[in-house]
């Protein structure tokens, strides 16, 4: 074979690897951030990213693209490994025409998208563009068109991941959302949004620009579209190394064991000072989680957004597990609109990728208000009890204090599918907390006593004692076992082995219509 020939494939190589070359590059790192192959080597482990199409070029030569050099189309595509185990990547260039995405860029990634569906692996996107190509018109939305039909046909097969890591605007910001998890960092300009740019008028006439509505920020704090946040590229780049390691490479998978070393019959007595004796009393369920879960290593989703639920996972028994949690010291640990959706979601992910859900409870119901009723709550409330009883996985559920009306029944309790259930000695399950309860069932006496407040008082009290105990509920077999809270991890570790044969399938049926 001529010389020349392999001379040819390794010059070209070499500029496709400059990608937008040095000024740009140049330009990219005085901001802050990284280029595509600089990002992929972080995300990836050394050495074993295989590229996939580096030669794609343009076909579209309108409005003076002919001169324009675009290396890759502006998009590095591959495979590669994280912790030994595959994932797919693809990762957009902004030193090549702004990362901007025609329609080779788009094929490159609805081919690597594909091929990651083929092999049953994991899809990570390293989004950083300032949008469709506008010189290539119908062909730029053809290429997106092609990746949110397979972001929508790969859900629930396998893990899909976006990392938001500079501009991400306009129908570019759908395949994200369609996707599991949104990572996005505080670089300057790391932004998702749908409006053009341009100053926008809220509907109280003031004035926002566009950045200020898509920013870290917005989006991990009020829309809740960003599940975790970073400081700059490499710390997101190791979250989602972090993040995989919980997860299976797909839905026919299981997820990976780790040798954790904590001890499975640990106990766990700091408990007893965490809950307050007081039930009014507000704490953190992070801490209970932490002191329950190995190495105390937990890492939560969404923890800016609805921050009256806590989600995410760790490990138990070296074992990944969906830890779902009402939080007191939010909104004494109602559930609203956002909360509702926060666990639905997270409870439909562990359910289709095989991950057992660990269910904390202390509710005292769900948020009241005018803004919640108008803001659909009832619907939103409905995706939580949708979501626990369509799961087939194992759900362990532990009741730590409050567990009143229908927010009990919605936080994975034994009506909606819930394996095992056990209570804390503190726990409260009744239809609502005593308080209420006795101005209601004891009305007329209260209102005829020398002393109505006395007497309501004393009404609180026999309520809470017939009532708002876990006894009334385990007498009915509603709870397995009422446990002594320092047991709690070798109680959830027994009962997460017990099913770990469990089988259980739902009617035959196209899809359920979850009230989105």
């Amino acid at each position: 074979m001529k010389k020349e020939l392999i001379d040819e494939v390794y010059e070209k190589k070499d500029r496709i690897k400059k990608m937008g070359g040095d000024e740009r590059i140049e330009k990219q790192h005085k901001t802050g951030k990284l280029t595509a192959r600089e990002r992929i080597e972080i995300l990836l482990d050394k050495g074993s990213f295989i590229e996939v199409n580096p030669f794609v070029e343009k076909r579209n030569t309108d409005f003076g693209l002919d001169k324009i050099d675009l290396p890759a189309d502006g998009v590095v595509t591959g495979y590669g490994t994280i912790d030994g185990r595959p994932v797919a990547v693809f990762a957009q260039d902004f030193t090549v025409m702004g990362g901007s995405l025609g329609e080779m860029h788009g094929f490159k990634i609805a081919y690597i998208m594909d091929f990651a569906m083929k092999m049953g692996m994991p899809i990570i996107g390293l989004n950083d563009s300032g949008g469709a190509r506008i010189q290539e018109g119908v062909d730029a939305l053809k290429g997106y068109g092609d990746i949110f039909y397979r972001n929508t046909l790969a859900s629930g097969v396998i893990p899909q991941i976006s990392v938001i890591m500079g501009p991400c605007a306009g129908g570019a910001v759908y395949s994200p959302a369609i996707g599991d998890f949104i990572v996005m960092t505080k670089n300057p300009g790391c932004y998702m949004f749908i409006t053009g740019p341009g100053v926008i008028k809220t509907v109280t006439g003031e004035e926002v620009t566009p950045q200020a509505l898509g920013g870290w920020e917005a989006h991990s704090m009020r829309s809740g579209n960003c599940h975790l946040v970073a400081d700059n590229d490499e710390s997101a780049l190791r979250l989602v190394r972090q993040l995989v390691s919980y997860l299976p490479l797909n839905n026919l998978d299981d997820p990976p064991v780790l040798q954790t070393g904590d001890d499975p019959a640990r106990t766990t007595p700091q408990i007893y000072d965490i809950l307050p004796e007081d039930p009014q009393k507000p704490y953190d369920v992070r801490d209970i989680v932490r002191q329950v879960v190995d190495n105390g290593e937990f890492l939560e989703i969404h923890p800016f957004y609805a921050q009256n639920a806590t989600v995410g996972f760790a490990r138990m028994d070296g074992r990944s597990v969906g830890i779902v949690a009402n939080n007191p010291r939010f909104y004494a640990g109602t559930l609203d609109v956002n909360s509702s959706d926060k666990i639905a979601r997270f409870v439909r992910f562990c359910d289709a990728f095989n991950i057992p859900i660990l269910t904390f409870v202390d509710v005292p119901g769900y948020l009241p208000g005018v803004d919640q009723e108008y803001g659909g709550i009832i619907r939103h409330g409905a995706k939580i009890l949708f979501a626990y009883s369509e799961a087939t996985v194992p759900m362990v559920t532990i009741i730590l204090r409050k567990a009143y009306g229908g927010a009990y029944l919605a936080m994975g309790s034994k009506h909606l599918g819930a394996d095992i259930v056990y209570a804390y000695p503190t726990a409260e399950i009744a239809v609502m907390g005593p308080e209420g309860a006795a101005e209601i069932v004891f009305r007329k006496e209260i209102k005829a006593a020398e002393d109505p407040n006395e007497m309501r008082l004393k009404k609180i009290a026999e309520y809470r004692e017939k009532f708002a105990n876990p006894y009334r509920a385990a007498a009915r077999g509603y709870i397995d076992d009422v446990i002594d809270p320092k047991f709690t991890r070798s109680k959830i570790i027994s009962a997460l082995r017990i099913l770990e044969t469990k089988r259980e399938k739902l009617p035959p049926k196209k899809h359920g219509n979850i009230p989105l």
